[in-house]
């Protein structure tokens, strides 16, 4: 993975490299240039949040497959998810209890919560190790000025990430498209080989 993000990395230089080096023709088309450096620099963060997402998780859950397996079933279905990963601090402060689990974290199970219509599957789900502690639970939403144009569920993954060090994945339900939220920062995933 290091040696594509290098790759990856020195392409983008190099785009941007030969941006500068056209700017004063006119038959540049800057924004045309701004655009596949967009995509391009979009690429790269992608899979460097994908391929680091699983070193975040190691130490706290060894389910990592399972998480990928469901995020990417609900990703392809537009089921949207909320899931805290518990590290380090205690949660409990800044969680609203919602309704008990206790039960070991499987793919199904966690598809099963977050199905349309399920009545546990507007709150989050909560993992502690290799369990689901409980579902339909209600998590702080971040007060980022910035982050007016995102949902209730990508709100309640950054306001979460910003009080403690729990890791929490989210699928919209709008788009499909996934995210993890971590210290405050809201990185996108990709869905399809999140595992491999």
């Amino acid at each position: 993975m290091v040696d594509q993000l290098k790759d990856n990395l020195t392409k983008l230089s190099g785009e941007i490299g030969h941006l500068i080096h056209t700017l004063g023709t006119k038959e540049s088309s800057v924004l045309h240039e701004f655009d596949e450096i967009h995509h391009l620099f979009n690429r790269v963060q992608v899979s460097t949040a994908s391929y680091y997402l699983k070193s975040y998780l190691a130490s706290f859950t060894d389910q990592f497959e399972v998480l990928s397996k469901a995020i990417q079933h609900l990703s392809e279905r537009n089921h949207g998810a909320l899931i805290a990963i518990q590290r380090n601090d205690s949660l409990d402060a800044h969680i609203h209890s919602g309704v008990p689990i206790h039960a070991e974290l499987t793919a199904p199970l966690l598809e099963a919560i977050f199905y349309t219509g399920n009545p546990l599957h507007d709150g989050a789900v909560l993992i502690s190790k290799n369990k689901i502690i409980s579902a339909a639970n209600v998590l702080p939403l971040s007060r980022k000025g910035n982050e007016k144009k995102l949902g209730t569920r990508h709100r309640a993954a950054l306001g979460l990430s910003e009080k403690t060090d729990a890791l929490v994945l989210v699928v919209s339900e709008e788009t499909g498209r996934a995210a993890f939220a971590l210290e405050g920062n809201l990185l996108p995933i990709r869905t399809n080989g999140l595992s491999s």
